[in-house]
């Protein structure tokens, strides 16, 4: 590049750089020249700035400063160049300098002399001021904590010349506030793994600022992979926590946490620690009206149906035979790993599957079992045999020729004896009969007494029994 293209882009460069200083910004600089009136100071970046020689002096009129040395001041002005000041940084603004802060927003120094009714007394400059408690902070604090402390205000009231003023700190605060979390909210990204603090726990959840006031809902879903039923057994106010953003809402400026994301999920070890048809023992979590919900493991969820237990002849008689807390055996019916659903079956106490030990009566043609009557219809009487597994006795199968005493003689939840005539594993169609029972058992009575050994002869005729046991008797060929 020549010399004059060297110059315009050092020219151009220290434009720009000079548009990015904004009013009431801090900056530090050295300064290069001291003039009559002005001063200037390189501020970096081929930039200068000048502020006014009256303000480097001291009470005396002296100069406190030379060439060379580095110096604190505020941007008060951009047009036509970066003017400073350092009274208004150091509480030594004057009247003007006071009010032209007020018309352009700028922030002045203070200090906190002392807490009155409503609020407190600032000073700045010569000037008293008035900072309503509600502007002091962003949270509520001891009135006494912000006593002769020196802090940057705004603004709000000028009036009567400079005599009556009133300033907030908090707008300054709420204004960098928004600053930071507008940076914050550019690291808040779904999946991002944050530290941050909790503020409030309320029922469903607690809220956490993840900085500068930006705060996510950590819900009670998200706590853990146990189900948890106080927010405030996992969290506490004030306490750091590390979460993980699982959305976010820019739309409605929402933040969705979670906790339990960080570590690993119960269910990855669920298809090689159980099976479908095992007993393990469990804890009755809640009651719903269609079952009961069972932690098999913490973070292991199943769901025992109310189809699943033996019916009582009650209504929700089913719900009486387990309790929250209760603890039990528990078959696995079914398991779904995609939906992350187990269905169980309670296992009766006493009973030989109770300690995972013996196997299931098999259901087949021909099988003699005891069953529960469940309901009965015009056709035929439904009969639990297990869980998941409900028979048929048809209407011509009960051995009952009225059919209205079909309520009397199989009562609901009354245990009744079967013969399975048909079982079809593929459609879990399964018919009973009662009245084979029935048969059976009139069947071995007869066989039984045939089979007696006869009497010896007896006098007279002989009695009705003898007669008709010989009747009974296959003849001799």
């Amino acid at each position: 590049m020549t010399e004059p293209d060297e110059d315009f882009a050092a020219m151009f460069e220290a434009s720009t750089k000079a548009k990015r200083f904004e009013r009431g910004q801090t900056l530090d600089g050295t300064i290069v020249a001291i003039g009559p009136e002005v001063a200037f100071i390189d501020v970096g970046g081929k930039g200068e700035a000048t502020i006014e020689v009256a303000e480097l002096k001291d009470e005396e009129g002296d100069l406190e400063v030379a060439v060379g040395d580095r110096i604190q001041a505020m941007v008060v002005s951009t047009v036509g160049g970066l003017t400073l000041s350092r009274r208004l940084a150091r509480g030594a603004a004057t009247d003007r300098q006071i009010e032209d802060a007020f018309h352009a927003g700028l922030p002045v120094e203070g200090k906190v002399e002392r807490a009155v009714k409503g609020g407190y007394e600032v000073r700045i400059a010569r000037q008293r001021a008035f900072c309503p408690i509600s502007q002091m902070d962003t949270l509520r604090t001891d009135p006494s904590a912000h006593e002769g402390h020196v802090y940057q205000f705004r603004i709000l009231e000028y009036k009567e010349g400079g005599k009556n003023l009133v300033v907030s700190r908090r707008a300054l605060l709420e204004e960098a506030q928004r600053e930071s979390a507008a940076e914050i909210r550019r690291t808040i990204v779904e999946g991002a793994v944050m530290t941050g603090r909790v503020t409030s726990v309320r029922e469903f959840g607690a809220f956490v600022d993840l900085g500068a006031g930006v705060q996510g809902l950590l819900h009670v879903s998200e706590m853990g992979w146990s189900r948890v039923q106080d927010a405030s057994q996992i969290a506490t106010p004030g306490e750091e926590i590390t979460v993980k953003v699982l959305r976010v809402d820019e739309e409605k400026q929402k933040i969705s946490l979670g906790l339990k994301q960080l570590t690993p999920d119960p269910w990855s070890r669920v298809h090689d620690t159980y099976q479908v048809g095992q007993v393990c023992a469990g804890r009755v979590t809640r009651i719903a009206e269609f079952g009961a919900f069972v932690e098999i493991e913490p973070g292991v969820e199943a769901l025992a149906h109310a189809s699943t237990f033996a019916p009582t002849g009650r209504s929700e008689g089913w719900s009486r035979q387990v309790a929250p807390e209760m603890t039990g055996a528990f078959e696995i019916l079914s398991i779904d790993f995609e939906k992350k659903r187990m269905g169980v079956a309670l296992v009766p106490e006493g009973s030989a599957r109770a300690g995972a030990a013996g196997p299931r009566p098999e259901i087949v043609a021909g099988a003699r079992l005891t069953g529960k009557v469940e309901r009965y219809e015009k056709f035929g009487v439904f009969v639990f045999l297990a869980p998941g597994r409900t028979g048929l006795i048809p209407l011509s199968e009960t051995g009952v020729a009225n059919q209205a005493d079909i309520a009397r003689t199989f009562p609901i939840g009354a245990n009744v004896e079967v013969v399975v005539l048909e079982a079809d594993p593929s459609s879990h169609r399964i018919r009973l009969s009662a009245k084979a029972i029935v048969d059976a058992h009139e069947a071995e009575e007869v066989r039984e007494y045939t089979e007696r050994p006869e009497p010896g002869p007896a006098e007279g005729f002989g009695s009705l029994a003898d007669k008709f046991r010989a009747a009974l008797a296959p003849r001799k060929k």
